[in-house]
């Protein structure tokens, strides 16, 4: 089985090669390794064939202009994609910065916790510790609560403007569909 998945993974990477060799000036070629797969440039955003073998967002439109296929406009097409694919780029930009941000928040709280729990340390012995130490753990409660909510928050405000983003595109993709739809 492995033998003949590894036949399968050479003659994809030497189809993939032979088509990098033959694609000219349509976009940056980029050997990946031992695999030979391309890495096509679609509108700037790095993106195209990368590991599936799929064509850039050039190749398709100069395989549509070869064709001349009647009533498309080839080149709101290409335009259509290139902005989808931006349009997801930045929906993952988004999500990324979110989840970086809420990882250096709960890093944040972690290191408070970690100093509070040292003071109260500091502080258990002596003739009141038993009340202090009971003052301590309802405002650790409560604080554990408020952050708690304070991630949530963060989680959900992350979430929220990574899907606003598609959302974006979507009704964008819609009203185009909408104007073409129309009789003229």
């Amino acid at each position: 089985m492995a033998t003949a998945t590894k036949k399968t993974a050479s003659k994809t990477a030497g189809k993939s090669s032979s088509r990098a060799g033959n694609a000219g000036s349509t976009g940056s070629t980029a050997s990946t390794g031992s695999s030979g797969a391309r890495s096509a440039s679609a509108g700037g955003l790095g993106l195209g064939s990368g590991m599936m073998g799929l064509p850039s967002m050039d190749d398709v439109a100069k395989m549509f202009e070869r064709f001349k296929v009647p009533g498309i406009d080839v080149s709101a097409i290409v335009d259509s994609q290139r902005k989808d694919l931006e349009a997801l780029a930045e929906a993952n930009r988004q999500a990324y910065e979110g989840i970086k941000a809420l990882a250096e928040r709960r890093a944040e709280l972690l290191q408070e916790a970690l100093q509070q729990w040292q003071e109260a340390m500091k502080d258990a012995t002596g003739k009141d510790a038993l009340q202090k130490n009971a003052d301590r753990a309802k405002k650790a409660v409560q604080k554990a609560i408020d952050n708690y909510r304070e991630l949530a928050e963060m989680e959900a405000d992350a979430r929220k403007k990574a899907w606003k983003v598609l959302q974006d595109r979507f009704q964008e993709n819609v009203g185009n569909l909408q104007k073409m739809l129309r009789p003229k």
